[in-house]
C-alpha cells in the first residue's frame, strides 16, 4: 500500500476503505508520509468529500492514534463542550466555569485558531505563566481535585489530529466537512467524553456559510457519536457578525471575564447561558433547561463561576492577578477610535471580514509557525440592526504595528454595511 495510491484514488473521487484510511493515518502519525503527502490528501478530500463511513473510520484512526482516556474513575460522567470555530467566540471561557459552578465537572481539551477564527488556546495564553500542555496525568488529577480543566491536546491523544489540525489551517482546507467532523470527534472520543455538546456556527463568519451545511455537519457528527456510544446534543448558533464585541485574543478574555462578572456584551452572556443551560441538561444536574438557565444565572451573579474560572488559572501556572485586575492585560501601542461616517441601521457586520482583518494585525495566523500578537484586535461596539448616528463609534482598533494598523483597517471597512430602512436583530440560534 502507498500513500500516493490513496491521495490519487480520492482524488478520482474514490471511497477509502478502512484499511487505506488506518495505513495513510498511521503513516502521518509515524512520520512515515510526509507533510506534503498529506496537504495532497487533504486538498482532495475537501474538493470531493468522503461517505459517512470514511468519516467514522477517519475518526476513529486518529481517535486510536494514540492513548484512548478512560475517565470513568475521575468523574461521575465526562462532560465535554466544542464550538466549530468562529470569530469573538470565548465561549468555553464562561461557560466551563459556569457549569462547574453548578456541581458539572469538565476536562475540555482545545485548539488554537485556525484561518480567521480565533483559538481557546491562544486566547488562555494571553494570561502569563498559564499552561496549556498538561500531561494526561496531570489532566486526571486536575479533573479530580478541581473539576475544571482546560488544556491543549496532549501528544498521547489523537496525534494524528493535532498534526493534521495545523496543516488545514495553512493549506485551504480548513473547510472540509469531513475533515472538521472528524477532528472534533476524534478528540472527543480520545479524551473520553461521554456527553458531548457541539455548537455548530453557521454563516460568513463560519466555516459552514449555509444552514443546510451547519446541519450536514451537525448530523454527521451525531451520526459518528452514536457509532461510539456517545450522548451527543448539538446546537446551530449564527457567525454572520462576531459574538460580543471583543476579536482578539486578551480582549477576549477580559470580555469573558466581564461577563463572569455579570457586565459583559448581552450577545455573549445569552449564547453563554443557553449552552451552559443545555450542557447542565445533557450532565444531568439540571431536569430542563430552564432549570439549567437560572442554575446558570445564579453562578455568575454569586461570583461561584468566576471563582472557579480563578481556580482553573491558578492550577495552570496562570498569573490570577491578571484575572483579579484585567487592566494588567498589556495594551496595544496604538488605540483608534473609529467613528461611523454616516446615519442608518446596520445591515452587516461581517464576521469574516473582521477576523480577517483581525488575523492582519497579528491576532492570528496566516502561516503555520506564526507568532500570535496577544494585545491586538478589535472592539465591535455594533450590532447588525443597531441605529447607529454619524459620528457615533462603530469599533475600535488595537494594533502595535501601524503599517498593520493601516492594512487592517482597509479590511474592516467594507465588513459594515448600511441601510436607511430599520433591519431584523440577526438571532442567535437556529434550533
Amino acid at each position: 500500500m502507498r500513500a500516493v495510491d490513496i491521495i490519487i484514488k480520492k482524488r478520482q473521487k474514490g471511497e477509502l476503505s478502512r484499511e487505506e484510511i488506518k495505513f495513510f493515518v498511521d503513516g502521518f502519525t509515524h512520520g512515515d508520509i510526509p507533510d506534503y503527502q498529506v496537504s495532497a490528501w487533504a486538498m482532495a478530500v475537501l474538493l470531493n468529500g468522503m461517505t459517512p463511513r470514511e468519516t467514522t473510520d477517519l475518526t476513529l484512526a486518529m481517535a486510536h492514534s494514540g492513548e484512548i482516556l478512560d475517565l470513568s474513575g475521575v468523574v461521575d460522567i465526562a462532560m465535554d463542550k466544542h464550538s466549530s470555530g468562529g470569530v469573538g467566540d470565548k465561549t468555553t471561557l464562561v461557560v466551563l466555569p459556569i457549569v462547574v459552578a453548578c456541581g458539572l465537572p469538565v476536562g475540555k481539551m482545545s485548539g488554537r485558531g485556525l484561518g480567521f477564527s480565533g483559538g481557546t488556546l491562544d486566547k488562555l495564553e494571553s494570561i502569563p505563566g498559564y499552561r496549556v500542555n498538561l500531561t494526561t496525568d496531570e489532566f486526571k488529577q486536575q479533573l479530580k481535585r478541581d473539576g475544571i480543566v482546560l488544556t491543549g491536546q496532549s501528544l498521547d491523544l489523537a496525534p494524528a489530529d493535532g498534526k493534521l489540525y495545523a496543516l488545514r489551517d495553512v493549506t485551504g482546507t480548513v473547510q472540509s466537512i469531513p475533515l472538521i467532523a472528524s477532528s472534533i470527534m476524534c478528540k472527543k472520543i480520545a479524551a473520553g467524553a461521554q456527553a458531548i455538546v457541539l455548537d455548530v456556527k453557521v454563516g460568513n463568519g463560519a466555516f459552514m456559510e449555509t444552514l443546510a451545511e451547519a446541519h450536514c455537519l451537525a448530523n454527521l457528527m451525531k451520526d459518528i457519536g452514536k457509532l461510539a456510544g456517545r450522548e451527543v446534543v448539538t446546537l446551530i448558533s449564527d457567525m454572520n457578525q462576531p459574538l460580543g464585541e471583543a476579536v482578539g485574543n486578551s480582549l477576549e478574555v477580559v470580555e469573558a471575564i466581564d461577563t463572569l462578572h455579570n457586565r459583559g456584551p448581552a450577545d455573549f452572556r445569552e449564547h453563554c447561558l443557553r449552552v451552559s443551560a443545555t450542557m447542565l441538561v445533557l450532565g444531568k444536574r439540571a431536569s430542563h433547561l430552564d432549570a439549567g438557565r437560572h442554575m446558570a444565572e445564579s453562578a455568575i451573579a454569586s461570583g461561584a463561576a468566576f471563582e472557579k474560572f480563578r481556580i482553573l488559572v491558578h492550577s495552570q501556572g496562570g498569573d490570577v492577578a491578571f484575572v483579579d485586575d484585567p487592566g494588567k492585560f498589556p495594551q496595544a501601542n496604538y488605540i483608534k477610535v473609529i467613528k461611523a461616517r454616516r446615519s442608518g441601521y446596520l445591515s452587516q457586520v461581517n464576521a469574516r471580514l473582521v477576523g480577517e482583518a483581525a488575523v492582519t494585525l497579528g491576532a492570528g495566523r496566516a502561516r503555520k509557525d506564526d507568532l500570535v500578537d496577544h494585545a491586538v484586535g478589535f472592539i465591535i461596539q455594533r450590532k447588525v440592526g443597531a441605529r447607529v448616528e454619524e459620528e457615533d463609534i462603530l469599533f475600535t482598533i488595537h494594533a502595535n504595528d501601524s503599517a498593520k494598523l493601516a492594512e487592517a483597517l482597509e479590511a474592516i471597512r467594507p465588513a459594515f454595511a448600511w441601510s436607511d430602512q430599520p433591519v431584523e436583530v440577526i438571532p442567535l440560534f437556529y434550533n
